[in-house]
């Protein structure tokens, strides 16, 4: 018989001395706030979610209705609890603190509440992104500077795929495990246990239309691919973009890949696209722990000293052996 996911963590979470049963219960929160989301993504239009608030987040991008809608469910969900000190969310400047009728825990957990909600309207997948970190010792009222640890001090990373069929993949250290959500139990179940994602592949994920934006080396890699058995690599090369960063891992997780939003010119201002505590690192620590590798093309992402809640990275992730070539090509200059 299959497992659930709480079983699961609780069976993982046996084998290590001292655990109290707190991290097995912020999961089960967060699993509740995925559950909900499923459900208000899945409805879409029945129920009015679709299309604009009419306002902007902290990166000054126009907010979805879902995207306030899911940020709220997932506050709702993990605040009660007594397991977070606080929370910090892609759609909201400043930390989130534990109200103060509700006790308060040793962990800090930082989301992306709906990533590639720019996919809601025209039912493409979307996902929710959520890492857990441990709050300094001794700190009972975390500010930003608390939650600024590189992704190598995460204690959990993962994500909800909403999709087909509604999926949970997750790692704390020991893996990669995949559960589907059987909606007829309420329950996600362990479906894709042990995920691992192949060295080398044939496959690359990225928005073409940014190439004249482009730094050399990413220039080059694409142009190699893009030329197939005629060019240097002597091999055809398919590619992908869905423009939702969690549909992009989940299929990199099932059958290789290498995906990047690479650094570019579009906006001098901006390091990356893609926000380092939000989505970049709880992606990071999922693929290595299934055989990949993530890099900014210059230094491993999990090692990057966040300096802001908000920050930007490159990102190019995904089967080790292509990603290590995009990296020589930095490399070489």
């Amino acid at each position: 018989m299959s497992k659930n996911l709480v079983q699961f963590i609780i069976e993982e979470q046996r084998a290590i001395a001292g655990a109290t049963g707190d991290f097995t219960g912020l999961l089960s929160d967060i699993v509740t706030a995925c559950k909900r989301i499923a459900h208000d993504v899945n409805k879409g239009a029945l129920i009015g979610v679709l299309g604009s608030a009419g306002s902007e987040n902290v990166q000054g991008e126009t907010q979805k209705k879902l995207d306030v809608i899911t940020n709220e469910i997932f506050i709702e969900s993990n605040q009660w609890g007594g397991h977070l000190a606080a929370m910090a969310s892609e759609e909201m400047e400043d930390v989130y603190p534990i109200p103060a009728r509700y006790p308060k825990g040793k962990y800090l957990l930082v989301f992306d509440p709906l990533d590639g909600s720019s996919n809601i309207d025209v039912n493409i997948s979307v996902g929710t992104i959520f890492s857990i970190l441990r709050a300094p010792e001794g700190v009972n009222n975390p500010k930003a500077e608390d939650f600024l640890q590189p992704g190598t001090k995460q204690v959990c990373a993962g994500y909800a795929l909403y999709g087909p069929a509604t999926m949970l993949v997750i790692t704390t250290g020991n893996g990669v495990n995949g559960f589907t959500l059987d909606r007829d139990i309420g329950e996600f179940m362990l479906s894709h246990p042990k995920m691992t994602i192949p060295e080398d592949t044939r496959e690359f994920a990225i928005n073409a239309s940014n190439e004249r934006f482009w730094e050399a080396p990413v220039q080059r890699y694409v142009r190699e691919c893009i030329a197939g058995k005629t060019g240097p690599r002597g091999e055809n090369f398919n590619m992908r973009w869905v423009a939702s960063m969690v549909a992009e891992v989940h299929r990199i997780l099932t059958r290789g890949g290498i995906f990047m939003y690479p650094r570019d010119t579009k906006d001098p201002k901006k390091a990356g696209k893609l926000r380092l505590m939000y989505e970049a690192n709880p992606m990071s620590f999922i693929v290595e722990q299934a055989g990949g590798m993530s890099s900014t093309g210059r230094e491993r992402i999990m090692e990057v000293q966040p300096s802001d809640l908000h920050q930007r990275v490159p990102v190019i992730l995904g089967s080790k052996n292509e990603v290590e070539r995009v990296v020589g090509y930095h490399l070489e200059g």
